[in-house]
């Protein structure tokens, strides 16, 4: 069986704050012409003019995509200074209501509107995209009924979104709430080879219902564009580091899966039924809680469930290069995550619920910059 490229693409959406008020602000039109100059088609707007979308190139190894997504990080985030503005690489803006923004003028995003109605009005929410290459077909299609069971686990790694218009919300991503009332979107159907999945799109396509398999969400997809398996269940990250372990994982995940094709072995498939069980638990808790493993028929502790993931796919990160970032998940389960430090900032912040929700903005401006 031919090797995959296992190559990875990085893709993060990012909120763009005035840094005096703190507050959601529009992208200058001088401000994306210039990041457009600079990064050669790797930036481009959202659909809101408060958000701006930027997309490592096809990367190698983990170290090639530290290296372009730092240079993204950065050029954004001094390009926007230039114009008093900071990006944050948060879900949700703790503070800022969606029925004030609005939303890039593109064909694109003029469409959207117009065919999902009210519900895409409050996408005030960023996520992070991962791409690992695969190539082949029916491999996509195989791995993507496998590596389902996994999402939760990513999602619980990632949640950065605990706040939703200066309230906090009891759940660790409040993002997967907005995201989930559009159509096509949440844990992928169960296709058996690629054929089924092609004549599924096809058949909405034949239809008039979407242009393209784009227009399909899932939180794991076979991506139109790339021959790639893109993960999309993952709030985007305020830590550079906390981003690169994530693809690490990801990317270690569809070695391990293709390694056990090979040797004609598989992962479980359960069905979406409990998997979403556990997706729950990650969008409420993150690393608070643990997990379901429906083979044990026990909730595991998280600490115990990244322990024995790392185990499980050493062999993969020692072939892919990236075993310190895959390790970095114990550190993330033990320290918490993004969703665990913007609590702790908002409980430790003096003042009013405002007050405390702008110390919130203040803090992942700094994490953004760190290291940069």
């Amino acid at each position: 069986m031919e090797t995959p490229e296992f190559s990875l693409g990085i893709e993060e959406e990012y909120l763009l704050v005035d840094r005096d008020s703190l507050a959601l602000a529009e992208a200058p039109k001088a401000l994306m012409a210039a990041c457009a100059a600079e990064l050669e088609g790797q930036v481009s707007p959202e659909y809101l003019q408060c958000q701006i979308e930027i997309g490592t190139r096809p990367c190698a190894d983990i170290s090639a995509a530290r290296a372009d997504l730092l240079r993204l990080r950065r050029t954004v985030a001094d390009q926007a200074a230039r114009f008093n503005l900071a990006p944050i690489a948060a879900s949700c803006h703790p503070l800022a209501g969606w029925k004030t923004q609005h939303h890039t003028d593109k064909d694109r995003y003029n469409n959207l509107r117009r065919d999902l109605g009210g519900v895409v009005r409050r996408m005030l929410i960023c996520g992070m995209h991962v791409h690992v290459g695969l190539g082949d077909d029916n491999l996509r299609a195989d791995l993507m009924r496998q590596a389902s069971y996994f999402l939760p686990h990513l999602l619980a790694l990632s949640t950065s979104s605990p706040f939703w218009q200066g309230q906090d919300t009891g759940l660790a991503s409040y993002r997967i709430s907005v995201f989930d009332n559009l159509p096509r979107t949440g844990l992928p159907p169960h296709f058996t080879n690629w054929q089924d999945y092609q004549r599924s799109v096809q058949a909405l396509v034949d239809l008039g219902v979407i242009e393209d398999a784009s227009k399909i969400w899932w939180d794991l997809r076979p991506s139109s564009r790339f021959p790639t398996l893109e993960t999309r269940i993952m709030d985007v990250q305020p830590r550079l580091e906390d981003a690169l372990m994530l693809a690490a994982l990801n990317q270690c995940l569809m070695r391990m899966l293709w390694r056990l094709r090979r040797r004609n072995q598989r992962w479980r498939i359960y069905e979406n039924f409990l998997i979403g069980e556990n997706r729950w638990r990650a969008q409420r808790y993150g690393v608070t809680e643990g997990l379901i493993d429906f083979g044990a028929a026990r909730i595991v502790p998280f600490a115990d469930l990244i322990d024995e993931l790392i185990a499980l796919l050493a062999e993969d990160a020692e072939a892919l290069g990236c075993l310190p970032e895959l390790e970095r998940a114990r550190k993330v389960v033990a320290e918490g995550n993004s969703a665990t430090r913007q609590r702790a900032v908002a409980e430790a912040a003096p003042g009013d619920e405002t007050a405390r929700m702008r110390a919130v903005v203040a803090h992942l401006i700094e994490e953004f910059h760190a290291g940069l």
